[in-house]
Formats: C-alpha cells, structure tokens, sequence
C-alpha cells in the first residue's frame, strides 16, 4: 500500500522561532512530529509546549530515531552541515533551513554526499518562493508574457534589529557567518528571483554597512524577534556583520538586477519587493500585501489581480487552498513548501522541482561569497561556484 503523508514522522532539529513555524506547517499538512531536538534545558519544556512526544538535547539523537523518516534543521548556521551530514548517514530525507551552511566548501560536500544518495530527499527551505504570486510570476516569465528581461529591482527590509540594544545569534560570525544581512534575508530575495526569472547570478557589485558598529548584548541569549521584558543586564560588544546593503547583479541570461537589504529599516517588518521589467510588460509584488499582483504596460492600463481569481493566473495551481479574499500569506508558504517537498519524498523527486535542491542552496552561498569579497575591495566580483557533473547518481 501506498504510504501517506500521516504515515511519515518527522524530527525537527531547533526550538527557536523559525522550529515551530516547520512544526505548525508540517501538522497543518497531516505529517507527524514525533521528536524534537534542542540545547538541554530547553528542548523538554519546548517539546511539551508543543506536543511532541520526544525530546533530545543532542541531534546525533534524534536522526538516529528509527521512529524519524525526515529531519528539518532549524539550528543556527553553524550547525548546519554536521547536522544534515548526520541526518544523510543515518539515511534520512532532510529539510535544512538557509543558508544551506556557512562556507561553499561545506555545500559543496553536501551537494556530493546528497547526489550519491538518488533516494534520500534533501531541501533547502527557500519558503518565499511559495507565496501564489511568486509562483504566477514564475509562469509569466517561462511562457514569455513577460518578454524578455530586461532588468530586476526590490528588496528585503526588516527592522527586528533597528536599535543597538536589539540581539540575536544571527549577530554573531560564529554563528550566523560571515554575513548577516544578505544571508539571512538578502538570500531569500536572490533564491527568489533566480527561481522567478530562471537564471543564474554571474556577478555582482555589493555596497554593506554595519551602522551599529557597537552594540549591547544581553547577558543571556534572546530569540529571533523576541524583545526583552525590564531592564536587562547588557554588555558592549563589537558587530562584525552587516546591518544594510546594496547589491547590483549580472545574471547569466543578460538581465541585470539591484538588491536593497537592510535589518534596520524602521516600520518595515517583513517586507520582500519584487519588480520584473520585461520586454513586453512588467510585473511587481510586495510580501507585504501578498494577495495582489500588479502588471505594468507602456500603452495599456496597468492591471492588479487578488489571489486565486481568473485575472490572477494559474501558475500557483496546487498550492493554494483558500479562496481570494482569504489571505494566504507567510505560514502557508511554509505549509506549500513542504506539499511539494513531501510529495517528493512519497513518489519521487520531479524532473524540475519547485523546491529549493541543495544545489540551489549551495548556489546562493556561492553568491554570498562574492558579495563579500565585492565589499571588500569595492569592485565588480564573478560568482566562483563549484561545477558538478549533471548526472552524478548512483543506485
């Protein structure tokens, strides 16, 4: 008999913010979450807050559960690669939050070891390419509506991180890596676009500034987006990542792009932008209205369409339940995100998958370290990224 999605079971690895947002989508799917890993001291109240029936403080733990069919890593950066190594031995599917891992030398072996396992599913959790409007772009740019691309503009602003007293593990090189700003959130922008327009990052031209180059963390650790209650034991420290940038793009098709990204943007919680301009026609999208999409024309009226109408498209057909009106907005991303990952796991990858593959993670880190080293010597960078055979599988 056919297995389910109630049949598969799940570990997830992180009880932070983003760990529960897996767990919410995974069970709003029907999937099963029978363990949760996390530091001790933490991990037991979290699991019981959460329902899940079993707790580890120490991940080599957890993907060896032979109750554990597929591993989801919401861990710090850092983690990132030993974890998905274990989770691959162990013979596990896996969904690995981004970045994929902190240097191109960790994803490329990742890429190594997922392409010599043909049955193991790995995911990069690229989420944001799962909003309906995101998916309806993506289909006006490969039946050529759009025409040809001609050039990109948008941005990823936040301002969880506006004032010197505002703390995170993200802060940290150790942790988060090299690069904070464009990693965290500038790669779900990049990921986004390459996805939407079908092409690669060649090159880029990259401007970051770290505006709080001092500021006070607190004398214990603080979750993503939590904010501290009274008053908090704090000490200086020096912040060597990037608070804001800009970043102008060569992609491989000709299409040039700029990128906006900034975790200092006051009023701006979680605002993505996307404009597309194309030979025949543009089209723009905000995160943070996500139900509208909006089509320029030069010697027509510009056009908008709500989710889920005619006017709207089919490209997002499959990963919409709700009718327009009904917004579908970032925790469903996650939940569709996972239909199609879940749906590769019970019949078998696809030729072209919607999700993210470890080689897309592996491209986007690739990208990351040459917007770094653009910073530094201020200059136009080509992307070094690590060629792989097409076909490396094995049986």
């Amino acid at each position: 008999m056919k297995r389910s999605l109630h049949d598969v079971r799940v570990g997830v690895i992180g009880a932070g913010f983003i760990g529960p947002v897996h767990v919410e989508a995974l069970r709003r799917l029907g999937v099963r979450v029978s363990a949760l890993c996390d530091v001790p001291g933490v991990v037991n109240a979290a699991a019981s807050r959460l329902g899940i029936p079993k707790a580890y403080g120490d991940h080599r733990q957890l993907v060896a559960d032979p109750e554990v069919d597929v591993v989801h890593i919401a861990s710090p950066n850092r983690w990132h690669e030993a974890m998905a190594l274990a989770a691959l031995e162990a013979g596990r599917h896996v969904v690995c939050e981004k970045p994929l891992a902190m240097t191109t030398r960790q994803t490329a072996r990742l890429v190594r070891e997922v392409e010599a396992r043909p049955r193991q599913i790995f995911a990069v959790n690229y989420n944001c390419r799962f909003y309906p409007a995101v998916l309806q772009m993506r289909e006006l740019v490969r039946s050529g509506e759009l025409g040809r691309v001609i050039h990109v503009n948008g941005s990823y602003f936040q301002d969880w991180l506006f004032k010197e007293t505002d703390y995170n593990w993200r802060l940290l090189p150790a942790e988060g890596g090299a690069l904070r700003a464009v990693a965290d959130i500038g790669t779900h922008w990049l990921d986004l676009v390459s996805f939407v327009i079908g092409a690669r990052v060649r090159a880029v031209m990259a401007d970051l500034l770290t505006f709080h180059s001092v500021r006070r963390r607190p004398l214990g650790e603080v979750q993503t987006f939590a904010r501290a209650a009274g008053r908090v034991r704090t000490a200086p420290y020096q912040v060597k990542t990037e608070d804001c940038g800009s970043v102008l793009l060569e992609f491989e098709n000709g299409a040039r792009g700029n990128l906006a990204v900034s975790q200092v943007a006051a009023g701006r919680k979680n605002c993505l932008r996307v404009e597309i301009y194309g030979s025949k026609q543009s089209v723009w999208w905000c995160s943070e209205d996500p139900e509208m999409l909006h089509l320029g024309r030069r010697d027509e009226p510009n056009a908008s369409a709500v989710r889920a109408t005619p006017a709207f498209g089919r490209g997002a057909a499959g990963y919409m339940d709700h009718p327009p009106g009904h917004v579908e907005g970032f925790p469903d991303t996650f939940k569709m995100n996972f239909r199609a990952i879940y749906s590769a796991i019970l019949d078998g990858p696809p030729a072209e998958p919607l999700y993210a593959t470890v080689r897309d993670g592996h491209e986007e880190v690739a990208v990351c370290e040459a917007i770094r080293r653009s910073a530094a010597v201020r200059r136009w960078v080509a992307v070094r990224r690590h060629e792989f055979p097409v076909e490396r599988r094995r049986s």
